[in-house]
């Protein structure tokens, strides 16, 4: 028999950091389930996900509870001793490592459901600007922060994603707690946790695919899926072992994915049997594959290395490439290069045209990893500079009003090491399930041993893209 969708578990054994009878996080979780029954057939839900800074009870592996009816919570968190707490209108009370640590998200199937909101509750020391009689204010959309905070003698202020700015009275006294409501829940990266460097990701019409780097190994560049860009699925391999392209002999690298007319057509970068690193191409009916080599490369030059191919269409419809000469690895400029593409995306058609080079301060000798983006009048073409594997590496941005230029760069980076993250960059850029923009990178791990697959927002205040408070490592709503 079919189990009717709406049967849910409700994991409360072990689910609570305490009830509303006052126990602390150490105390033994209560059983508030119905006797002698897992499950209950609810006639509404709502499910509460827990920030990162949760204190997740023994026993329990979800970072979350589904609880009866509509839940709801007034943003207030509580300090108690070095911890915090939020009491919810069912009367549970998760405990958060630190004071003013409560980050919640609550999602109902519930009458009096919401399109997603953020509310912000400030605390105590809060410079509350005249005629705002709140403690708190309530935002459309996902507004978030780093837990950075600025001291500006005698008071100190923070920055959130949306670019508010709020004061504190005294040195280091920025404090706020964070509801979500209707926002999907939350999640936290990396969002592939093993190594996924140089991540190509696009949406196929059904999903999300990423393809990644896989140097010399015999499976040429790992493929996953996703609904959500938050949690990954293995999905074969482009070139799976014995069928990569005869002209490649290794260095797999910076793989991407493109759906080129009724096809899809895999853009990558290997080593020529003579030597050099060139651009290759492989077509599909699907983007999970099988993939046919084109049998040669698309973009080879017996003098320099050529890598890093991304593809995109102009406003009119037309395709283009754009890839990077590996000048770095012969002591020379790393120059961006644009060029039309044949309408089958399978052969360079028009005249070559330099993009951008390695000319600002933080770039040092890389310029690399273009990825371009149409919008608002605009091509933004996105980057990455300097050196990868180490905190200088960054990701940084130009725009033009034309496909091939003239392009001009913002000048600084708009995303760095940070976070407990290093060396953030090679991005796709991709609109989110719910219709947002996206960067999804990769970074080095604490251990510097993997790069892993990141996913942060991105917004456009005066027509330049940033991706505020990221790279991120604490809770953010789901894309």
């Amino acid at each position: 028999m079919k189990t009717s969708p709406r049967i849910l578990a409700l994991a409360v054994v072990g689910a609570l950091s305490a009830l509303a009878s006052g126990c602390g996080p150490d105390t033994a979780p209560v059983d508030a389930s119905p006797a002698g029954s897992a499950t209950q057939e609810l006639a509404c839900s709502t499910r509460i996900t827990y920030g990162d800074r949760w204190i997740r009870p023994s026993g329990h592996p979800a970072q979350y509870d589904v609880a009866a009816d509509l839940v709801t919570w007034d943003g207030v968190c509580v300090n108690e001793g070095t911890n915090s707490y939020a009491v919810l209108s069912n009367g549970w009370r998760p405990y958060f490592t630190g004071n003013n640590a409560c980050v919640l998200a609550l999602d109902t199937d519930c009458a009096g459901a919401t399109a997603c909101a953020t509310r912000v509750t400030y605390g105590a020391a809060w410079l509350r600007p005249a005629n705002h009689p709140a403690q708190y204010d309530d935002v459309g959309g996902r507004v978030y922060w780093d837990r950075a905070c600025t001291n500006a003698s005698p008071n100190s202020y923070t920055v959130l994603s949306n670019g508010w700015a709020p004061y504190f009275s005294g040195s280091n006294a920025c404090a706020m707690s964070f509801r979500y409501t209707g926002c999907g829940g939350l999640y936290q990266n990396p969002v592939v946790p093993v190594d996924c460097a140089d991540p190509g990701v696009i949406h196929d019409g059904t999903r999300y695919v990423a393809a990644c780097t896989s140097g010399g190994a015999a499976n040429a560049f790992a493929l996953r899926t996703s609904t959500d860009l938050v949690t990954w699925t293995g999905a074969g391999f482009i070139f799976p072992s014995g069928t990569r392209p005869s002209w490649a002999t290794g260095d797999f690298w910076a793989p991407e994915i493109h759906k080129v007319g009724t096809r899809f057509i895999a853009y990558y970068t290997a080593r020529h049997s003579d030597g050099r690193l060139s651009i290759g191409a492989a077509t599909s009916a699907s983007a999970l594959g099988p993939f046919t080599d084109l049998g040669r490369p698309l973009v080879h030059d017996t003098g320099m290395g050529m890598i890093d191919a991304t593809f995109f269409k102009d406003t009119a419809g037309t395709p283009f490439l754009v890839w990077k000469a590996d000048g770095n690895a012969v002591g020379q400029p790393t120059p961006i290069y644009g060029q039309q593409l044949s309408a089958d995306g399978l052969a360079l058609v028009g005249t070559r045209r330099t993009l951008i080079t390695n000319n600002l301060g933080w770039e040092g000798g890389v310029v690399e990893a273009p990825w371009v983006v149409a919008r608002g009048g605009y091509y933004y073409l996105f980057y990455s500079g300097n050196a990868y594997y180490n905190s200088t590496y960054a990701v940084g941005v130009a725009r033009a009003t034309s496909p091939l230029g003239p392009y001009t760069k913002l000048g600084s980076p708009i995303l760095t090491t940070g976070g407990g993250w290093v060396g953030p960059g090679h991005n796709s850029v991709v609109t989110g399930p719910r219709g947002d923009t996206f960067m999804v990178y990769h970074a080095w791990n604490s251990a510097h041993t993997a790069r892993v697959m990141l996913v942060d927002a991105i917004t456009w205040p005066n027509g330049w893209p940033a991706v505020p408070e990221g790279p991120s490592a604490g809770s953010r709503p789901l894309p």
